[in-house]
């Protein structure tokens, strides 16, 4: 997740709006989706519509999500299929690219 963070960290740094980056998560929710869903479904939803910041979504839900410029998908925790099939779901999301961040081992294993 850090990694993850790092990244996002970096697109914005380089000039990416942050309504162009999506994270998606494959094991435990991102630490900022945990504390925006302790708002309430609808307040953390509603910040996805408004699209004008950062989000970030469980795998679970990314059929919810809409495209984005840059996804950043972290591999952090699931079983390996659902790793296996958060990429391409993640990937189709992704208007411009895709940046993957986990365990280099694990992800050469899934690819």
């Amino acid at each position: 997740m850090d990694v993850a963070d790092e990244t996002v960290d970096t697109l914005l740094d380089e000039g990416t709006p942050p309504g162009d980056v999506l994270v998606v998560t494959t094991g435990e929710q991102h630490p900022w989706a945990q504390h925006e869903l302790s708002f309430g479904e609808d307040a953390y939803w509603r910040q996805l519509a408004d699209g004008e910041d950062v989000f970030c979504v469980h795998t679970t839900e990314l059929a919810r999500v809409g495209r984005r410029a840059v996804v950043v998908l972290a591999v952090n925790g699931g079983t390996d299929a659902q790793a296996a099939e958060a990429l391409p779901a993640a990937l189709a999301k992704a208007d411009r690219s895709l940046i993957v961040c986990g365990d280099p081992q694990r992800l050469r294993d899934l690819l």
